[in-house]
């Protein structure tokens, strides 16, 4: 994976970069953890300008979380609620937990959404439940903006600073981001299994 971002970013530069982080944020099959530092490790390299590596991956990121934050949003907090009640297994949500996270974000919706752009995962589906709750437009990309500026500048930072290393940086951040990508499938997978006696307990 390290060789496959790397020659992807070498040869398309900028836009690569934007086009992967938008593609992360849409469905992580590359996480942000491997392409900013990447693209971090070509700007040492002379192969792209720092600034713009930040840029393009702070706007690819905030693209990806508009896209989902709208869906949220013409979804809705009673058409969600209605699936959930039929479907939710899949996603392991019961109308309950939607409640929930819609009043939670009524109350905290700018730092939720600016604090959860900086944690793994959450980062990603964080956008749902603020168009959920019908949090404003502006406020909403404001945020969001802010947050993934200040994770991607720290990611690009990290790879620029370790280009001497990356190399043998990349040898064990390999493995344990394929470790996190199969821990997730799996532990959606027990949710799954085990979701009908957690929606029995939470309706007790």
């Amino acid at each position: 994976m390290f060789d496959l971002i790397i020659q992807i970013i070498t040869v398309t530069g900028v836009l690569g970069v934007l086009i992967l982080m938008f593609a992360e944020n849409i469905f992580p099959p590359i996480p942000s953890e491997l392409i900013m530092p990447l693209a971090g490790f070509a700007a040492a390299r002379g192969d792209m300008n720092f600034f713009l590596a930040v840029t393009a991956g702070t706007l690819g990121a905030a693209a990806g979380a508009a896209i989902w934050y709208e869906l949220g949003r013409r979804i809705g907090a009673d058409r969600l609620s209605a699936w959930s009640s039929r479907h939710g297994r899949w996603l392991t949500l019961t109308p309950k937990d939607i409640d929930r996270s819609t009043r939670f974000f009524q109350r905290f919706g700018a730092p939720a959404v600016f604090f959860g752009r900086l944690l793994p995962i959450v980062r990603t589906w964080i956008s749902i439940p603020a168009g959920v709750a019908d949090m404003r437009p502006a406020p909403f990309l404001g945020w969001t903006l802010l947050g993934t500026a200040i994770f991607t500048f720290a990611l690009t930072a990290a790879g620029y600073a370790l280009e001497s290393q990356y190399e043998r940086v990349a040898s064990w951040l390999d493995p344990i981001t394929t470790f996190l990508l199969v821990a997730g499938v799996v532990t959606w997978i027990w949710r799954v299994i085990v979701f009908p006696r957690q929606q029995a307990n939470r309706n007790d």
